[in-house]
């Protein structure tokens, strides 16, 4: 097949890496009892505005995302994307009136843990077979200082995620489950 696949193979492809994604982000979400969250998470993806650039930036290796900032400069279903799903931390910075400047807020703890889902299952997505469970951390990490979030949210998703490398998803359940508001021991 030609170097620019089809739009029949990217929209297939890109489908199947958005249904893939949304199961394993379930699964995720349900074994920390995040059930609501698990069931809804990224439905915004169907969208037109998300799908078709996702369609059409397919590469199957990264994120379309990166590939359209790459040619556009700005990636439109990226906007969107983040604008509609509470689980980005780019969802939580607004204007901050009395300072006349942007400023993040802190993410509710059932979205980080969400956010913590999401990042394991695109790594899983993307990873494939060199995935490890080092592997969110260490995205993470590499671009903390470029994040514009708020330092508890950034200490939590350090801490958890560096439990997630250290057990694995399933053995740092029991402290993922410290962030779900609604989880009773």
């Amino acid at each position: 097949m030609s170097e620019r696949k089809s739009f029949i193979y990217r929209f297939y492809h890109h489908l199947s890496t958005v249904n893939h994604h949304r199961f394993l982000v379930c699964k995720h979400c349900f074994a920390v009892k995040l059930y609501r969250q698990g069931l809804c998470h990224d439905l915004s993806k169907y969208s037109f505005v998300e799908f078709f650039s996702g369609v059409k930036y397919y590469q199957g290796y990264r994120s379309p995302i990166d590939r359209e900032k790459e040619v556009k400069g700005i990636s439109m279903g990226w906007l969107h994307h983040f604008h509609h799903n509470k689980h980005h931390w780019e969802y939580w910075i607004d204007l901050n009136r009395k300072e006349d400047k942007l400023q993040p807020y802190r993410m509710p703890d059932r979205y980080v843990l969400e956010s913590i889902c999401d990042r394991v299952a695109a790594s899983k997505i993307y990873m494939k077979d060199k995935y490890s469970d080092d592997a969110s951390y260490n995205y993470f990490m590499n671009g903390k200082d470029r994040y514009f979030m708020h330092p508890d949210n950034a200490a939590q998703f350090e801490h958890y995620l560096g439990l997630i490398a250290q057990y694995g998803f399933e053995g740092a359940v029991p402290y993922l489950l410290e962030l779900n508001p609604n989880y009773k021991k």
